[in-house]
């Protein structure tokens, strides 16, 4: 008389945007938690983890700790993806830590926050607001006619397969032309991670709390931020991606004659998402109150960045080479393998970015 359970994040993130599948997958919980109780069934939620927050990572101590009341949570089962398993588990120290965190966050849920975890009527209604404002920014930006053809064209989605370091093909179906429904979760969060763009993980979320603020409601956001456990972590989380993303790397996109346009509608959003949640946290910069974990990202960006510098210019290479003819296939082919060779760099040292 159990039944797992398994909810993605991942898909859920990339066809409905951040907010909306968050919130969508904690009231599935509740449903579920629900009718299984009706039935005289044990739940055991199967989470599907990954390393970003657009893909259900990010800080997993504060999500568990955040469940409330109406979500079975005495057996937990969850995957991890494969740099962060060696990154989290991979030495006796960090083992042990990490496993400490995951049993301290039922025991806090369950004991030390339950007030917080727990949402009242006005929570509910504010979460549902943030998620459909964003959803359907969300829905806007996957419809602007350049959407495909900058993932294809702009960002290293299409190097994914040849790299041969995920466990599916990049996408569904052997049609040789692009479609959202076919892309896989790893590469398309991947491709924007690798941008330092990080699009899944904040894009909605500025509009969303910028809605409440042009309607003079924006003290409705704060409060909920102050008492709702659920909503903090998503911040937080958010505050994770948006701190990863440099928009300095791409910059040279804005003045592209086809892509300029579609690159500033993801960095207003950008800027817009970083004040927005500035103000609703009373923060003077993002992350300020996680020093340790601003820290560690800084450390790795700075790995990183140099490596993307070149993978960029390899990029932008074979890009112009497709109007002007001035580069042979033989050095086409060069320039391919160091986007390819760049992939395994980056995303070891970047640790939870695809």
């Amino acid at each position: 008389m159990k039944q797992t359970i398994m909810l993605g994040f991942s898909d859920g993130t990339k066809d409905g945007g951040y907010f909306m599948a968050n919130w969508s997958i904690y009231k599935a919980k509740e449903d579920l938690t629900q009718l299984s109780k009706q039935y005289g069934l044990n739940v055991a939620f199967f989470d599907g983890r990954g390393g970003p927050p657009a893909r259900g990572g990010g800080n997993t101590h504060q999500f568990y700790a955040s469940m409330g009341n109406k979500i079975q949570a005495d057996d937990i089962q969850l995957t991890v993806q494969g740099q962060t398993i060696s990154s989290n588990f991979g030495t006796e120290d960090s083992c042990q830590y990490n496993l400490e965190q995951l049993l301290s966050s039922g025991i806090q849920n369950q004991v030390f926050n339950s007030e917080r975890s727990n949402l009242k009527d006005d929570d509910r209604e504010t979460l549902t607001i943030l998620a459909s404002e964003s959803h359907d920014k969300y829905q806007n930006f996957k419809s602007h006619p350049d959407f495909l053809a900058y993932l294809e064209e702009m960002t290293t989605l299409r190097y994914y397969s040849k790299a041969n370091i995920g466990s599916r093909p990049s996408k569904r179906g052997s049609s040789s032309k692009l479609d959202f429904s076919d892309l896989r979760a790893i590469p398309f969060v991947g491709s924007w991670s690798q941008s330092k763009q990080n699009v899944p993980g904040f894009f909605g979320v500025g509009t969303a709390l910028k809605s409440f603020e042009a309607n003079g409601e924006f003290e409705r956001v704060t409060q909920l931020y102050e008492r709702c456990s659920f909503f903090k972590t998503l911040i937080a989380n958010s505050m994770m991606s948006l701190t990863k993303s440099f928009f300095a790397l791409t910059a040279h996109m804005q003045n592209d004659p086809r892509f300029g346009e579609f690159w500033n509608v993801i960095h207003d959003e950008y800027l817009l998402t970083k004040d927005m949640i500035i103000k609703l946290t009373g923060l003077n910069d993002l992350m300020e109150n996680e020093q340790t974990g601003k820290a560690s990202i800084k450390v790795r960006e700075e790995i990183v960045q140099p490596l993307l510098t070149i993978q960029q210019y390899a990029l932008m290479t074979i890009q112009e080479s497709k109007t002007t003819g001035a580069v042979s296939e033989e050095m086409i082919a060069l320039y391919e393998k160091m986007v390819t060779r760049s992939l395994f760099g980056n995303i070891n040292a970047s640790r939870n970015s695809a």
